[in-house]
């Protein structure tokens, strides 16, 4: 694998790892404070299932890449090396901005890793096809209470529409390009930002549509960038030194 191929393949698995891994720990907060049993179960489930993508994807950056330790690398970076996009570091704020978050972010991996069953990249396949059931359940959950909510009466409704129009933007920065990406959509590897996007709006446009949504205009909605080469919100670096923690006060500690 030539210089300019491996750089471009590092640099797109660090940043959906490093995606799964802070929206995992930020769904994980729902813990013990959902709004039903139900949701506290589900939101639980699904954050366990982002960080062992994480994992996953760490440990394949690790072996075919000559990587660092996964729990290392994912826990002794600085924020400013971290790749993750804006929208899934900021706070959690109310159930309706989670539900919302999570149905876009997770019809973004949908089409992510239903593009990845093609990959040049065998591991690229092998995750991909080994997620696949996850991902139904994560896409059966958010567009069942996207539904409801959205036929729940005016004030569910505007109140996700709120969420809606506040986070497209943030949400369009999930698709933006790294470096090296001509590269490796050139080698098959993955067909890029601007395609995964195009796949993403056909999916979720018209189920907004159904369930009584607006869907903002991409045109006029500028992305919110930034992520993916180490610039990040100010919500970031909290949230890393608290998921850490533990970790670092003995690395060397066996579980």
């Amino acid at each position: 694998m030539d210089e300019a191929l491996n750089t471009g393949l590092a640099g797109l698995i660090t940043r959906m790892a490093d995606d799964e891994l802070v929206l995992g720990h930020r769904n994980s907060e729902w813990t013990g404070l959902g709004p039903i049993l139900e949701e506290d179960i589900a939101f639980s489930s699904m954050a366990q299932d982002k960080i062992g993508h994480a994992l996953a994807l760490y440990q394949v950056l690790e072996r075919e890449l000559g990587g660092t330790d996964p729990d290392h690398f994912a826990f002794f970076r600085d924020a400013g090396q971290y790749q993750c996009c804006h929208f899934v570091e900021y706070p959690n704020r109310e159930y309706d901005f989670s539900l919302m978050r999570h149905f876009l972010f997770d019809a973004a991996e949908t089409v992510r890793f239903a593009s990845l069953e093609e990959s040049t990249f065998q591991p690229f396949r092998q995750l991909a096809r080994k997620f696949r059931g996850e991902l139904k359940y994560h896409m059966m959950h958010a567009r069942a209470w996207i539904h409801q909510l959205g036929h729940g009466g005016e004030a569910a409704r505007e109140r996700m529409q709120s969420c809606l129009s506040s986070c497209f933007g943030s949400s369009l920065g999930i698709f933006e390009e790294g470096i090296g990406d001509d590269t490796l959509i050139s080698s098959g590897i993955f067909p890029g930002e601007k395609a995964l996007r195009e796949k993403w709006l056909e999916l979720v446009e018209p189920l907004l549509e159904a369930a009584a949504f607006q869907m903002p205009s991409v045109a006029e909605t500028g992305p919110d960038t930034g992520g993916r080469t180490g610039i990040h919100t100010s919500f970031l670096q909290p949230l890393l030194d608290e998921m850490r923690e533990v970790f670092r006060m003995d690395p060397a500690a066996s579980w």
